[in-house]
């Protein structure tokens, strides 16, 4: 380890057992999966002991919190999956041929269904929640407070899953901490920016033509601030709430503000580049402006806006329902 950056560990593959042929498909990006949707069950199944779930004239069930939550998980990996493939994807290849989405096989080998996008799952599970809670005639707003208070720690594991990954890596850093993953994007040795950026971190490329710079670790980043810093937020506030539906906005805007913020240090997906911005055609591997706004960033900004308007209409309503009752 040099302590002006961090090479990443050669022993940390996407394969759970890279050594053994028949466990190879066995990968920690799943696995994280398996731990993020467990994980959420059993704080879930936690709320719903502390009468979360409850009305005053029915208790949820432990097949009520488990029925809930799986049928959030799969309108959620649906979600996330067609807007990956469709929102992107720029090669115009699901679109064309839409059954290919969810076949997880590329030229005859098992690849499984690589790609996930959080804000398509985000809108897959908001509906999931919404057909579970109608059809079971279940107060929405209230059973999405105590989902929401579920997700952010489970949503830890699969950023943690990128970093297993070596994907979803930032922009080039000279904090002591960047990372040189192996599959980032390496730049010539000639280049002057790239002679004076490696001398700042004291890297010798002297005998290299290609040089792979550090990178910020966006996913730690992401699975600290986006994951353990909301549940912790939202844990210690959620007997404190004034109107169903408080956590569903906070969840909202909590998230959407640090991963507007850490989109900053985390470098867009090359075939999207800026969506809007001062210069659009400015380099992605570091930031220029803070006027460049990557896709994520974009539907981050919908997230905070359509939760600070919730929260008014919410405010309003239950203003109105309070003067009702006085009356």
């Amino acid at each position: 380890m040099n302590f002006l950056y961090i090479n990443y560990p050669s022993w940390i593959h996407p394969e759970i057992f890279p050594n053994i042929k028949f466990l190879g498909l066995l990968r920690w990006y799943g696995l994280m999966y398996v731990f993020a949707f467990g994980f959420a069950y059993l704080i879930l199944k936690k709320e719903s002991k502390e009468g979360a779930l409850d009305t005053p004239d029915y208790k949820a069930t432990e097949d009520d919190v488990f029925s809930f939550i799986a049928t959030g998980i799969v309108f959620l990996l649906i979600g996330a999956r067609i807007f990956s493939t469709l929102v992107y994807d720029t090669s115009g290849l699901y679109w064309k041929k839409p059954w290919l989405i969810f076949w997880p096989f590329t030229n005859g080998h098992f690849t499984g269904l690589a790609g996930m996008s959080y804000h398509g799952g985000f809108i897959g599970g908001f509906l999931g929640m919404i057909v579970w809670c109608l059809t079971h005639k279940k107060p929405l707003w209230k059973w999405i407070d105590a989902m929401v208070v579920a997700i952010p720690l489970g949503y830890t594991f699969g950023r943690l899953g990128n970093f297993f990954n070596g994907e979803l890596y930032g922009r080039i850093t000279t904090m002591p901490w960047g990372i040189v993953f192996p599959a980032a994007e390496r730049f010539s040795s000639g280049l002057q920016w790239v002679q004076d950026f490696a001398q700042k971190i004291g890297m010798d490329i002297s005998s290299k033509n290609l040089v792979n710079l550090p990178r910020h670790p966006s996913q730690l980043y992401e699975a600290f601030f986006e994951g353990l810093v909301i549940f912790l937020i939202l844990w210690f506030s959620r007997k404190h709430k004034k109107f169903d539906g408080q956590m569903g906005m906070m969840y909202t805007f909590f998230y959407g503000l640090f991963r507007f913020v850490i989109e900053y240090f985390r470098e867009p997906d090359a075939d999207l580049g800026y969506r809007i911005g001062a210069d659009t055609s400015a380099p992605i591997y570091t930031n220029t402006s803070l006027l460049n706004f990557s896709t994520g960033q974009i539907l981050c900004f919908l997230m905070i806006a359509g939760s600070i308007i919730g929260s008014v209409i919410f405010i309003i309503i239950n203003k109105k329902k309070e003067s009702k009752k006085s009356e």
